[in-house]
C-alpha cells in the first residue's frame, strides 16, 4: 500500500468520479454531494485519522454538542474545559514595564500581592478598568484561575469535524 504522503499527494489530481470512489473506499458509505475540493479534504482527513488516530472521545462529543447548538441557532460560546492551571505565568508589557502574574489555586499573584481576578490585576497595572483576560491576551472570560481560556469560532467548529485536513 502507498504511504500516507503518497495517498494525500494523489488526491488533488483525481477526477470527481475517482474522488467519489475513493470516498466510498475510505468511509464505506456513499459520498455526500460536495465539491471536489471538499471531497479531497474529507478523504484526506479520514486517511490521516486512520494513520495517526482520531479526535479524543471528549473532543468529538464537545464538537457534536457545538454542532447541535449551531443547528438550533444557539451561540457556541467557549468550548471545552481549557483552564488556566495553577503555576501558569502570564506576562504583559505595558508602558515600558514588564509585568508577570502567577496563576495560583485561588486567584492571581503579582509582585507578592494577591488578586481574585485578572481584571483586578489589569486595573492595578493600568489604573483603569480593563477586561483582564483581554489585557493579558486570554480571549474568553476568565474570572478566576478556573475560567475558560479560549473560544473557537462557530465556523471553525462546524467545519472541523467533517472536512479538516
Amino acid at each position: 500500500m502507498a504511504s500516507l504522503a503518497d495517498q494525500l499527494a494523489a488526491l488533488p489530481a483525481m477526477s470527481p468520479a475517482q474522488l467519489r470512489a475513493e470516498w466510498r473506499r475510505v468511509y464505506r458509505a456513499a459520498p455526500p454531494r460536495l465539491t471536489p475540493d471538499l471531497l479531497v479534504r474529507g478523504i484526506a482527513y479520514r486517511l490521516q485519522e486512520r494513520s495517526h488516530g482520531g479526535l479524543p472521545a471528549g473532543t468529538a462529543r464537545e464538537l457534536d454538542r457545538a454542532a447541535k447548538r449551531l443547528l438550533r441557532g444557539d451561540s457556541v460560546g467557549a468550548l471545552g474545559d481549557t483552564r488556566l492551571k495553577p503555576g501558569t505565568r502570564l506576562v504583559r508589557h505595558w508602558n515600558g514595564t514588564s509585568y508577570s502574574v502567577l496563576v495560583s489555586g485561588d486567584g492571581f499573584i503579582m509582585d507578592g500581592r494577591s488578586f481574585t481576578s485578572l481584571s483586578h490585576v489589569a486595573e492595578a497595572i493600568t489604573g483603569a478598568h480593563w477586561s483582564g483576560p483581554r489585557f493579558f491576551g486570554v480571549k474568553a472570560s476568565v474570572s478566576g484561575p478556573v475560567g475558560a481560556a479560549a473560544a473557537s469560532s462557530a465556523r471553525r467548529v462546524s467545519a472541523a469535524r467533517a472536512v479538516a485536513v
